[in-house]
């Protein structure tokens, strides 16, 4: 008795915690934004200037969410790995990007180098992917969940430190595309070239991985095979070969986002893959881990919020530098969006037996 009254006085004490939680992010949410709007501080092309930077930064996010997204959908594991994946994707442009920028071609012919550069990535991200499923996750394939999970965490530190012993702990600095440079004046504001360019290119990849996953039969044995491995087996599906193909195009759309993140920040460094691998797994819960389109929408969601977040919310009520915060406000957020709606905005697809 006293065991089971002890339960109930925690439960109650966690639940009165969390809305008390809940309420105090509420409250200074609405009152931030009361006291910013009223001061006036930011102009309306400023807003636009945030904005315009959260869709960049967040489809970013988007690109390297997918990746995660699609392989707990088959597989029902985080491949902790994949934020290295985006790093090395990054290497590979950067190493193209530089070598054409020394020779004068990318100047010359921006818009092939650029596409060049992000294929390689691409390229390279996919191959550093499936050794990584290969080696790391295919042999573990029937293991208890934990035992990929740990995998995962290993083959993580092995290659960021694989990439250091190899370019060293130093910042590589990307070439910059003079053709990108500056702005242009859309509806009378001025943006950001590189800004436009990464969000353009980021949607037409997330379109194009739409597509492949919703309108074409290799798509559509793809989403047999996280509903059942087994029943898709039985109807004469490769499932080794569509886990495959899975880990390598959602690693090519992390080595994208890795070209085009450095292009964004200018540098690429060994660990440049944590904080943006963390985020994207932000952005996948944040949208429904497992949904295809909940991580597209997570990561928008996740950029735009730390990018308009501090100013909106913190600036008025006189918190200094509220910039630095950026990071606090993405994950409360996440923990906000976990406690009203616990599967993610667009809701995690599970799978559903009936008897």
């Amino acid at each position: 008795m006293r065991t089971t009254l002890t339960e109930k006085v925690g439960e109650v004490a966690v639940a009165v915690f969390l809305w008390g939680f809940r309420i105090l992010v509420v409250s200074v949410v609405v009152i931030g934004t009361i006291l910013t709007i009223r001061a006036g501080k930011y102009t309306g092309v400023q807003w636009m200037d945030f904005v315009v930077f959260g869709i960049a930064r967040g489809s970013i996010y988007a690109l390297i969410a997918l990746g995660y997204t699609m392989v707990y959908g088959i597989m029902r594991m985080i491949n902790f790995a994949h934020s290295e994946v985006f790093m090395s994707g990054a290497f590979g442009g950067y190493f193209l990007a530089n070598a054409m920028s020394q020779s004068g071609f990318l100047d010359k012919n921006p818009v092939v180098g650029l596409i060049a550069a992000v294929l390689v990535g691409m390229l390279v991200s996919a191959g550093v992917a499936l050794l990584v499923e290969r080696i790391a996750y295919r042999p573990l394939r029937n293991a208890p969940r934990l035992v990929p999970l740990i995998s995962a965490i290993g083959a993580s530190f092995f290659l960021q430190y694989t990439f250091r012993g190899f370019f060293g702990p130093g910042i590589y600095a990307y070439p910059s595309i003079n053709v990108l440079s500056g702005e242009w004046n859309i509806l009378g504001v001025g943006i950001l070239k590189m800004q436009v360019v990464v969000a353009v290119a980021a949607f037409i990849m997330m379109a194009v991985l739409y597509t492949i996953v919703m309108r074409t039969k290799i798509g559509k044995a793809m989403r047999a095979v996280s509903e059942s491995k087994d029943v898709a087996a039985l109807m004469g599906i490769d499932v080794n070969r569509i886990i495959v193909f899975t880990f390598g195009i959602g690693a090519s759309m992390a080595g994208a986002a890795g070209v085009l993140y450095a292009l964004m920040f200018r540098q690429v460094n060994f660990f440049m893959g944590f904080v943006p691998g963390i985020k994207a797994f932000t952005a996948a819960v944040l949208g429904g881990i497992g949904n295809v389109p909940g991580a597209m929408v997570g990561g928008l969601v996740l950029g735009i919020f730390e990018s308009v977040g501090p100013a909106l919310f913190l600036d008025g009520l006189g918190i200094p530098r509220p910039y630095q915060l950026q990071d606090a406000i993405a994950y409360i957020m996440l923990v906000m969006v976990l406690l009203f709606r616990p599967s993610g905005i667009l809701g995690e697809r599970l799978t559903t037996k009936k008897a």
